[in-house]
């Protein structure tokens, strides 16, 4: 048996120096080739420590397709480190240093002075539209969708608006769409969808800002609902990786849902909130992707800050 046997040791190296360098998923590929396991065995072992995995699990993870993230799957490891007769933390201490490597390649989240320049160009795109603070309109739902492209880019994105008027004469809604970094605003376009039609439309490229004017062709009395859609074709910058809503004041309904492309799908999703610009993220949520390759978020009652989501690519 001099061949299996030096098969098995090769297959014992790989294995060792997978577990010392990493990365996670070419340690738990090697540890399961160095006991002979086919994945429905492994799956029926993790089974008897409680845990429930899928195959198609097992498979993408020694494939770095995917990355374990949640608790069951976290339990998932620690079970695997006992089942596959390997070091206790050896997996679980690589998933960490993956976890930590992607952290450092993320761009650091916008700060608080590109905000408040934006802020500035805001207001002056506003004065040219002559939009007062006080839009006359209080928010009853806003449901948004945003899309997500194959190059894993801001596609486009689309809102639905439910309002009232709280004073005579409000005929516009005034939308602000901010691209990711490196957009052109000049390559953007706008469409009225749906009881509305386009007005006026500002550019600003050094901030990636488009500010545009809907007309509702009718004008509105205190009191008065009107309902409206809109879309922004987006598409010009490159790797997007978050989509942030900004409340200055408090509203209705805010559901926002974003849609991946079904050849570019992220690793992981997350919901965050801000109390402002200037504070720092909280209220984390890990998203679970649907089979229709969409995570949403929904505030029954809007606060003034932020809310987005957040997601991760390989």
């Amino acid at each position: 048996m001099p061949h299996a046997t030096q098969q098995a040791d090769v297959a014992t190296a790989e294995l060792d120096s997978a577990l010392r360098g990493g990365p996670f998923h070419v340690a738990l590929r090697a540890a399961i080739a160095a006991r002979g396991l086919p994945l429905q065995r492994v799956q029926h072992h993790l089974t008897r420590y409680g845990v429930k995995v899928g195959v198609t699990s097992l498979s993408y993870w020694q494939q770095g397709a995917r990355r374990p993230q949640r608790p069951e799957s976290l339990r998932a490891v620690r079970a695997l480190e006992e089942i596959l007769q390997l070091p206790e933390e050896s997996l679980i201490r690589l998933l960490a240093e993956a976890e930590e490597r992607s952290v450092a390649a993320r761009p650091a989240a916008r700060s608080y002075r590109s905000f408040v320049e934006a802020s500035g160009v805001l207001e002056q795109l506003l004065a040219e539209l002559e939009s007062t603070p006080d839009s006359g309109l209080h928010t009853f739902g806003h449901h948004e969708r945003v899309r997500v492209g194959p190059r894993r880019e801001l596609a486009s994105r689309e809102s639905h608006h439910i309002v009232r008027a709280h004073r005579d004469g409000i005929d516009r809604f005034i939308a602000v769409h901010y691209g990711d970094p490196g957009c052109t605003p000049e390559q953007m376009t706008v469409h009225a969808l749906e009881n509305c039609r386009t007005g006026r439309v500002r550019r600003h490229h050094d901030t990636g800002m488009l500010v545009a004017e809907f007309l509702f062709g009718t004008r509105l009395r205190s009191g008065d609902t009107f309902l409206f859609r809109y879309g922004v074709e987006d598409g010009t910058a490159g790797v997007s990786r978050e989509y942030v809503r900004d409340f200055g004041s408090a509203g209705g309904q805010y559901a926002l849902q974003v849609s991946f492309d079904e050849n570019a799908l992220p690793t992981r999703c997350h919901r965050f909130t801000q109390h402002s610009a200037a504070a720092p993220r909280s209220g984390r949520q890990e998203l679970r992707l649907t089979g229709h390759h969409s995570v949403h978020l929904v505030e029954p009652r809007m606060r003034s800050g932020i809310v987005g989501i957040g997601w991760d690519w390989e």
